[in-house]
């Protein structure tokens, strides 16, 4: 059991997703997770107010058991797999986080209490955040053509150019909010 409590190299983690993507690509499916969000509109019966919906979702409904199996894998390894809920830092990252934007209990949590307690997500602030970022991603999602997963995973797997442009786009807009966005929000 001490082997599933302890993170694995990542090494590992490649092994495991490409095995994944193998068994994926030989059963003619491709890896990703936002094209969820169409199909469970598809389900819901969005098909009445656009014709975009108008797909036939049973077609894709292994993906939609893919995500619980991700929403159940999480939880197990949350609530039973995890040594500590504390996460290993960089001490001077903690230092930063600490000092430039205010993140008191850094390194000792998953997210920050800063942005995602109770109090934080209910306040003005917080709700603009998460409807703007909410709004960018979506928007972000459709106009790229797939998900960071998809285009990362599955698009660079498969030699696409596309999708190693969005991943750049990815990383590039990651820097920015890093660096620049977040001082902004939290200084």
């Amino acid at each position: 059991m001490e082997i599933f409590l302890q993170p694995w190299p990542w090494y590992t983690s490649g092994v495991l997703i490409a095995f994944i993507l193998f068994l994926l690509f030989f059963f003619g499916k491709s890896f990703g997770v936002s094209t969820n969000l169409e199909t469970i509109c598809t389900m819901a019966g969005a098909g009445k107010v656009s014709s975009y919906f108008n797909t036939d979702w049973r077609q894709r409904k292994w993906s939609i058991l893919f995500i619980i199996g991700i929403i159940i894998g999480g939880f197990i390894s949350k609530n039973y797999l995890s040594s500590s809920s504390e996460i290993a830092l960089n001490p001077k990252t903690v230092a930063d986080l600490k000092q430039e934007l205010g993140f008191e209990n850094a390194g000792k949590t998953l997210v920050p209490e800063e942005i995602f307690s109770i109090e934080s997500i209910s306040s003005v602030k917080g709700v603009s955040i998460l409807i703007l970022a909410g709004f960018l991603i979506g928007f972000g999602t459709r106009y790229a053509g797939g998900c960071t997963s998809g285009h990362a995973i599955t698009g660079l797997s498969s030699l696409q150019l596309p999708s190693l442009v969005a991943v750049i786009g990815f990383f590039i807009g990651g820097l920015l909010m890093t660096w620049f966005v977040l001082p902004l929000i939290f200084s």
